[in-house]
């Protein structure tokens, strides 16, 4: 039992130890003179690295305790938003959708939960992440979602190609 408990342990303070470098990153998103979506995409492999090396818990534990820290000391709460919607929780939805091994049934599952925060970010939180749209983008929904629909299959197809790597590095055999 006690094996058990200090495995518990190590677990957490590994969550713990990776929501700091996802913060780091998320701080580092909100000075950066430019790259915040990417510098938030980096925040989110913190939690991955957690769902792989110790569970989908201490994936949940990264996300949360980085998002909610972000919250409360980054300057710039879009930031922290993002991270909390998509970049941070993505991956470890990723991997429990994954874990159904049904190929249609989790593109379906994937696409709807991006479609969902997509929408939740382009109706509700605009103002966060994009106060004024370009001339082109405007109200034209269809593009938004076209587009991003497009990007978000390369970013989870470059995501899968990530954990199969990482799984590899980590001695953690791949995903059958």
């Amino acid at each position: 039992m006690g094996g058990s408990s200090s495995g518990r342990s190590g677990k957490t303070a590994l969550g713990g130890v990776l929501a700091a470098g996802a913060l780091a990153f998320l701080w580092l998103a909100c000075v950066a003179p430019s790259g915040r979506l990417g510098l938030t995409a980096v925040g989110g492999l913190f939690p991955m690295a957690a769902t792989l090396a110790a569970g989908r818990a201490a994936g949940y534990l990264c996300w949360g305790a980085a998002g909610l820290l972000g919250l409360i000391f980054l300057p710039d709460k879009g930031v922290a938003l993002l991270f909390l919607t998509f970049f941070g929780l993505y991956p470890v939805v990723k991997e429990r959708v994954e874990s159904l091994r049904r190929l249609p049934l989790e593109w379906v599952l994937k696409l709807g939960y991006f479609n969902v925060i997509l929408t939740l970010g382009w109706f509700v939180l605009r103002g966060l992440f994009l106060p004024n749209p370009p001339p082109w983008l405007g109200e034209n929904s269809l593009l938004l979602y076209g587009v991003g629909n497009v990007v978000f299959v390369i970013y989870d197809v470059g995501l899968s190609r990530l954990i199969t790597m990482l799984r590899v590095r980590l001695g953690l055999g791949r995903r059958s």
